[in-house]
């Protein structure tokens, strides 16, 4: 069990951009209207953001960092680190976060760093850029949460294509030593890889002829092997069961009684059933689970920042709440986080 208790640091705000283009399930020409309807009640996604073939994760990263800077009043010489959490960067290489640096006007000595973490992605940003702020050496650090997860499968593979959508986030963090702690733990099952996955296009599997020779699997999936894959059984196995067993750990170990202690729980966003699943396994305040997956769908790393834009800015931005965070997904990974936010600045949803 890896757990940190990280100090000094407070998030001074978050923002969210996602693309003006909205899909809803029925647009779907592989489903019939009948298992359009079924899907929108049993997954819960009726709606997702897609974007364009020339809008990157970086693109609406960028949109929400530069309007959550303006809406600060930082300068852009007072920012230290830059992380970009993400699968789905520019380029194999060089990093994201780089490019990034250059697009955004920030300074040479800013500290960058690309992290391809998936619906884990924004504890972990969470966790590093915490640590790196938390002894007062540096003092400001954004992190841009995003991805376009959506172009990096098969649209002919009908398990994978409705379930996600387009989003990028910006969070900023700052150095304070008056800041409540956070406190955070993760895990990981390695062996369980195979459940989320792109078999081919790193260097263990280069890209040859044979990965774009698509095979059909039946039920409506057809795929390549460069194509990203979902194992639907073994994750929905996955994630109501090892997820919710640390959230329940973490909670004792913490002292938190989850009907008086916490004032929101931040379930990553991967579809109804498991939210659903999570969320009766730990018996939480169902007044207290804000859900947006209707209008966004899987988001990946920037499923819980999103939440804080879309379903808590009236209160985030007006009083400190105490969230609960938990993530799942590549890895196969999960973590739990305690934290207490607000009142930080939160711009309204911006469309790309």
């Amino acid at each position: 069990m890896a757990k940190w208790r990280i100090r000094n640091v407070r998030m001074a705000g978050v923002s969210a951009c996602v693309p003006a283009n909205v899909v809803a399930t029925e647009d779907y020409t592989f489903m019939t209207p009948e298992e359009a309807a079924t899907f929108n009640k049993t997954v819960g996604i009726k709606r997702r953001h897609i974007a364009t073939d020339d809008v990157c994760a970086s693109d609406m990263c960028q949109k929400a960092a530069e309007k959550l800077i303006e809406e600060l009043g930082w300068e852009k010489e007072s920012i230290d680190v830059l992380i970009f959490e993400s699968v789905t960067g520019d380029y194999k290489t060089p990093p994201t976060a780089c490019l990034l640096q250059d697009r955004m006007g920030l300074p040479e000595s800013t500290f960058c760093l690309d992290m391809p973490m998936g619906c884990c992605g924004c504890l972990y940003a969470l966790t590093v850029g915490g640590n790196l702020l938390t002894t007062g050496n540096v003092r400001r650090a954004l992190l841009l949460i995003g991805d376009t997860a959506l172009r990096m499968g098969s649209m002919k593979d009908k398990s994978r294509v409705p379930l996600f959508g387009d989003c990028g986030t910006a969070i900023a963090l700052e150095y304070d030593e008056n800041a409540p702690e956070m406190v955070v733990e993760f895990n990981t099952l390695g062996k369980g890889y195979k459940a989320l996955m792109t078999p081919h296009g790193g260097f263990r599997h280069p890209i040859t002829p044979e990965s774009f020779i698509e095979e059909d699997f039946g039920n409506g999936i057809v795929r390549a092997p460069m194509h990203t894959l979902i194992n639907g059984m073994d994750v929905f196995a996955f994630a109501i069961s090892k997820p919710p067993k640390s959230v329940d750990k973490f909670m004792a170990e913490e002292n938190i009684d989850r009907n008086n202690d916490v004032d929101y729980f931040l379930i990553h966003q991967a579809n109804k059933m498991i939210v659903d699943r999570v969320v009766k396994k730990l018996k939480l305040p169902v007044d207290k689970v804000p859900y947006n997956l209707e209008e966004y769908g899987n988001l990946g790393g920037a499923s819980i920042p999103s939440l804080m834009v879309t379903r808590l800015r009236d209160k985030l931005t007006k009083e400190p709440c105490k969230l609960l965070m938990s993530s799942f997904g590549l890895g196969l990974s999960w973590g739990t986080m305690s934290a207490t936010f607000g009142p930080i600045i939160i711009p309204e949803l911006l469309y790309i």
